[in-house]
Formats: C-alpha cells, structure tokens, sequence
C-alpha cells in the first residue's frame, strides 16, 4: 500500500465537513489510508495574514451559497449551523487523547462532531455537548473532560497545528497526497485523479 493521505481539518470548516464524508471512500477505492489530523483554522489564517471566508464582502455571501450548493452536490446532509463560528479547540483536543488510544474510536467521534456541528445544529464549543458525543459512543465521558484540560494533550494539538503549517497548510481542508498539497474539497476529483495515475 502506498503512502497514507494526510486530512488536515477545522470542525468549524464547512467544506471541512463535506470532506470528511467523502475522504475515507475515495481513499479505500485506491487502497489507500487517511490520516486524521485536526487542526486549529485561526492559527493558520493568522500565518497567512487571511479572514474568516464569510466575513470577506462579496465573498462571505457566495460561500453561504456555495456550502448548500457543494452539499447538494456531493449529497451530503448539511445545514448552516445558527452560531457561527465555533470554537474548537476541545474537540480537536479530545480527538487527539482518543487517537492515542484507539485510531478508530477517534475517527468515529470526528465524524460525530462533524454532523453534530453541520446536521444537528449542536454548539460543540461546549464541553459538555462534546462530552455527551463521546458518551453516545460509549467513550467514558469524566475522562474526556479532564484529558481536554491536560497540558500535555493541549500541547499535541498546538504542535499538530504548528507542524501542519510548517508543511504548508494554510486553510482547511488541506490534503497532502505522495507530498503532493491539495486544499480544498473541490480538489477530490483531483485527488483521484492523482491516485488513479501516480500523479499528474
């Protein structure tokens, strides 16, 4: 098997979103793996001097357009959630204190915050919505809470975040395939297409 497609994402990203329901299905087509890495969006935008896509005239009112519309297209459940944006932070970090433990497990809360955030309108910003997530997934819920407040594990998703950027990461989702950055959800057709030619 060759190497593993690294997914760079926000939970608070829409087309993050849209992403990670497709990302998983192309990469198995082609017999690949997919490395799950949260990141932090702001951190990124402030490297690169950018804003926040819907606070940019003109643009801001497309891109609400364009989220349905790419939903739409891709088939996936979607609806704009009524608090935007939405801090992150403690899901990224719970993400990383499961996938010390379990890769799976980790990816299966990922997606449940995902749809939480993006179908269900759940302000997962909150502690305690994420901590109920992770308790419908039988993941123990006291434990979550306090690895989200280790020192440690705030560090591992500071340093995913700084480690993604020294890469070349700059908004999300960003995708790095045989070395090759794709950022976007736009950009899987060009994914496949470079899994299905050893690049183009």
């Amino acid at each position: 098997m060759s190497d593993a497609i690294v997914f760079w994402f926000d939970f608070s990203s829409p087309y993050s979103y849209l992403a990670s329901e497709l990302i998983d299905t192309l990469a198995v087509k082609y017999e690949r793996k997919v490395k799950w890495r949260p990141i932090m969006l702001g951190a990124a935008l402030k490297a690169t001097g950018g804003k926040l896509l819907t606070d940019i005239p003109l643009k801001g009112e497309y891109s609400l357009r364009d989220f349905d519309r790419s939903a739409r297209f891709y088939g996936v459940p979607f609806r704009f959630p009524s608090k935007f944006p939405q801090i992150t932070l403690a899901a990224a970090r719970a993400y990383y204190w499961l996938h010390g433990q379990d890769c799976a497990k980790a990816r299966e809360f990922a997606r449940a915050v995902f749809r939480a955030l993006w179908v269900d309108h759940k302000d997962v910003s909150d502690i305690n919505v994420i901590g109920e997530l992770a308790a419908s997934l039988g993941i123990d819920r006291a434990q979550l809470e306090v690895a989200v407040a280790d020192p440690a594990i705030k560090e591992k998703t500071k340093q995913e975040t700084d480690a993604a950027i020294a890469q070349g990461m700059f908004g999300a989702p960003f995708f790095l395939v045989d070395g090759e950055p794709f950022w976007g959800a736009d950009r899987l057709p060009q994914i496949e297409k470079w899994l299905q030619t050893g690049g183009f």
